[in-house]
């Protein structure tokens, strides 16, 4: 039996590896939103909250927007083994990523057996180990992202809904409550699930109708307990603030352009312009562009998301090589004769996978929102490559080529992009807040300046601030001044004004933004009546924040 299994055990190895290796110091640090999701499940696991005294919430109120709530709740006890630290954030979403791995293997299996008629494991094999060398899957197991989660759930919910059919109607009571946990997960799949659900009921009406009445009804039960409080949340809780602010629709620049686009025409405001001018004509544009954007070789094959975040420089969401097996995996794929509900099953879970982004802003390359589509074209890519498997040379040159760009991959990964991308990463709290935790005593008043990101969630979580403190701190004033000494605003100014708003009394964390002097290369340009305490460099070397105090007033 582990024979058998061989293959797929050196496959969980290293996709293990890929994602738990120095998963506490690559990325080089947490950024705001694993901050935020870090705080939020220590509210939860000190006083049963949220951050705004929500009690275990069905979406976390945060201070930018409302959260999911499933990513939190998981996180929960790894923070309390780890604290909020880089693994108590990051491990739920590589743990995920590892088991999506696993799933993948036995999705692809299945489908093999069961609409394929292709002999052999090599399909399951390749797919999976595509998806654990994935650029696209170990950037979002490596951080506090949703994603890997959401994908998870995804992929066992279509493996026990297709299990249902063969073995045990019972398992499609566990592919209603996979399906039903993913909205909660991520806010993309709020549509797509439901488009995904009733598509496989319409096209797989005949099984359907062959299974136990009871698991059927149970399934819709189970389904339905799921959804319904999430649609109560989006109707009158906080669960649709997020689409709301990000959404093409409510994009606050298209008055604008369509009013622009109207002068141009000379025709003044009349019929003619306004059907070719209105905000219908602007959001369709927006949506087609965004659609077509996800599927370009610059976002899938080239550049990649621009955001350092989502994906590394220098490479797309897929190897290159990839385009090639993608290709011919697309072209004989749904040319074959094979099963058209599989064929249609594919073609729908690629196209509805695009859609909650095109809707969005700037959702065309958005790696994030975009991942539904990534599993369906791996399954895509490894039919292709194992198409080379009649021609043995192609299969090895092939291969060989992935190989050498997966160790440039692994160069780039480890090497360049922790340089690269430590600013999207907002290296430097975590190490600032430390600082200032060792010498607050000494000071009776500590300003975290505002220059730079929102600092709120970042002190909080770098702090291991007790909620209980905070909602009492927080929910009661209107300034917010914690502990009567951690004051946040920008002092007025330059660098060289601050001295007369400083005493010796008085710590000011400052971002490199607003000094704007390479204090570390020139100590000496630090201002006379300024007390440079602390440096904190980027892993680069150029500065990201300073920890001033005033000196005594003569």
């Amino acid at each position: 039996m582990i024979r058998k299994y061989l293959t797929l055990i050196f496959i969980i190895i290293l996709a293990s590896f890929l994602r738990l290796y120095k998963l506490d110091t690559v990325p080089v640090s947490m950024f705001g939103d694993e901050m935020d999701v870090g705080y939020q499940a220590y509210s939860i696991l000190k006083t049963g909250k949220d951050y705004y005294g929500n009690f275990m919430p069905f979406h976390f109120h945060s201070i930018a927007e409302w959260r999911t709530p499933a990513y939190i709740y998981s996180a929960v006890p790894t923070v309390a083994i780890f604290g909020i630290t880089p693994l108590g954030v990051r491990l739920p979403a590589a743990i995920f990523g590892i088991l999506g791995v696993i799933g993948f293997y036995f999705l692809i299996k299945q489908i093999r057996l069961t609409y394929l008629g292709i002999k052999g494991s090599s399909l399951e094999t390749i797919a999976s180990f595509l998806l654990a060398i994935s650029p696209w899957h170990i950037q979002y197991s490596r951080a506090g992202f949703e994603v890997t989660q959401m994908l998870f759930f995804l992929i066992f919910g279509i493996f026990f809904f297709f299990e249902s059919f063969k073995k045990n109607s019972k398992f499609l009571l566990v592919s209603a409550a996979f399906f039903g946990l993913m909205p909660w997960v991520y806010s993309t799949a709020k549509l797509f699930t439901p488009m995904l659900v009733i598509f496989l009921i319409l096209i797989f009406s005949r099984n359907l109708s062959k299974l136990d009445k009871r698991n059927l009804a149970g399934s819709i039960l189970v389904f339905a307990l799921f959804i319904v409080p999430l649609v109560f949340t989006i109707l009158f809780g906080g669960g649709a603030q997020r689409f709301s602010y990000i959404s093409v629709f409510s994009d606050p620049t298209i008055k604008h352009e369509v009013g622009v686009a109207r002068d141009i025409d000379g025709w003044g405001n009349n019929v003619f312009s306004r059907a070719f001018h209105n905000k219908f004509t602007f959001w369709g544009e927006a949506v087609i562009d965004n659609f077509l954007n996800s599927f370009s070789n610059n976002f899938l094959f080239v550049g990649g998301d621009i955001n350092l975040r989502h994906s590394i420089k220098g490479m797309g969401m897929f190897y290159k090589v990839e385009f090639i097996a993608l290709i011919l995996g697309i072209s004989f794929f749904f040319l074959k004769n094979i099963d058209t509900k599989i064929k249609n099953f594919f073609a729908f879970w690629i196209i509805a996978g695009a859609i909650p982004s095109a809707i969005t802003r700037e959702g065309g390359g958005h790696a994030t929102r975009l991942i539904l589509i990534l599993p369906p074209l791996l399954f895509l890519i490894s039919y292709g490559i194992n198409l080379l498997a009649k021609r043995r040379f192609l299969l090895y040159f092939y291969f060989f080529v992935l190989g050498m760009l997966f160790i440039n991959y692994q160069h780039l990964f480890w090497i360049h992009n922790p340089t690269y991308s430590e600013r999207w990463w907002h290296y430097g709290w975590k190490e600032s807040v430390s600082f200032i935790k060792q010498v607050e005593d000494k000071y009776s008043k500590v300003v975290i300046s505002t220059a730079d990101e929102p600092p709120l969630v970042f002190f909080l979580a770098s702090y291991e601030y007790p909620p209980s403190r905070w909602h009492e701190e927080f929910l009661n004033q209107k300034e917010i001044v914690l502990k009567n000494k951690f004051y946040f605003q920008r002092l007025d100014g330059d660098v060289y004004s601050w001295g007369k708003a400083l005493d010796k009394n008085t710590l000011y964390l400052a971002s490199e933004k607003e000094v704007k002097v390479n204090l570390i290369r020139e100590p000496e340009r630090t201002p006379g009546d300024l007390i440079l305490l602390k440096s904190i460099p980027f892993p680069s070397g150029e500065p990201a924040f300073y920890i001033f105090s005033g000196k005594e007033k003569k």
